[in-house]
């Protein structure tokens, strides 16, 4: 067997050992989906990336994406870190770029730094019981942020979203699975969330246990759909551009900063994008495959 390389990265942060680790795994296009998902688990990262050929022209490189349990169509952090990676081995252009992944062809910008990736589609999902969902992340009803009900939304993948008040966040805990599916189904994970309006700024957990991921510690995809959940709730402008910049990550001391933007008309979010930065930290070989 030819040992096949793979590179670890930090992902939306400026600094090693913080942000949201990724390893991306070279050279796997003979690999089967039952191989990919055991060297993810292997790693025991949040997500696990693998370059491959794209299948479109309209593309200029394909990603598929795997947590230590499951494929996921699309996420933040394999993005912004693999797009980073590839253009600095020179195997794709920095600039505009097309990412082909599971939630379709998604526009990419990548720099010296980091990269800008485009969410998938703005989905809004059904409104969500806040006192129970509350209770199954250990926090009181009295935690929920009056006037803006929790609910369901994506851009790329969902997840419920519980907007709480400032300081309930840091008090949330891992929910139990079982929990969750009462509440909702089909979910990544739980999103607890609080937004100040006068920063632009938000301050998120993201907890995802049935993924194999108890607490994330950069979620891109949940920051691009936490956009399209303050556009739906009026939080966010109902048109133009908007930003707001989310840190993530420093209850388990991997400080995180996400950067969203978000295109709506109407009320109704219509494009998203979240950018970051990325720092090299080892390169290796995968000596056996499963």
């Amino acid at each position: 067997m030819i040992p096949m390389r793979y590179d670890v990265l930090d992902v939306f942060t400026d600094a090693a050992f913080a942000g949201n680790p990724l390893a991306v795994v070279h050279g796997g296009v003979d690999l089967s989906s039952v191989q990919m998902q055991a060297i993810a688990a292997e790693f025991g990262l949040s997500e696990t990336a693998f370059p491959l050929p794209p299948t479109t022209a309209e593309a200029d490189y394909r990603l598929r994406i795997f947590t230590p349990a499951k494929e996921l169509p699309f996420a933040g952090h394999p993005s912004v870190g693999a797009a980073w990676l590839l253009a600095q081995k020179g195997l794709i252009s920095t600039g505009d770029v097309v990412q082909e992944c599971g939630a379709g062809l998604l526009p990419v910008h990548v720099d010296t730094h980091g990269a800008q990736v485009s969410g998938g589609a703005p989905v809004v999902g059904p409104v969500l019981d806040g006192a129970a969902l509350a209770v199954a992340v250990g926090l009181r009803p009295e935690d929920v942020e009056p006037g803006v009900p929790a609910g369901v939304a994506a851009a790329g993948v969902p997840y419920a979203v519980l907007p709480v008040r400032a300081d309930a966040v840091a008090r949330a805990v891992v929910p139990n699975p079982a929990a969750l599916r009462e509440l909702a189904s089909d979910l990544v994970g739980v999103a607890v969330v609080s937004y100040d309006r006068t920063a632009w700024q938000a301050h998120m957990r993201m907890f995802a246990p049935e993924a194999g991921v108890t607490e994330d510690p950069a979620t891109g995809s949940a920051a691009v759909a936490l956009g399209v959940f303050l556009v739906d709730r009026g939080v966010l402008p109902a048109d133009g551009q908007s930003g707001f910049l989310v840190a993530q990550g420093a209850e388990i001391g991997r400080p995180s900063h996400l950067a969203v933007v978000v295109q709506a008309a109407g009320g109704v979010a219509q494009a998203t994008s979240v950018r970051g930065g990325v720092v090299a930290i080892a390169r290796g070989e995968l000596l056996a495959l499963p």
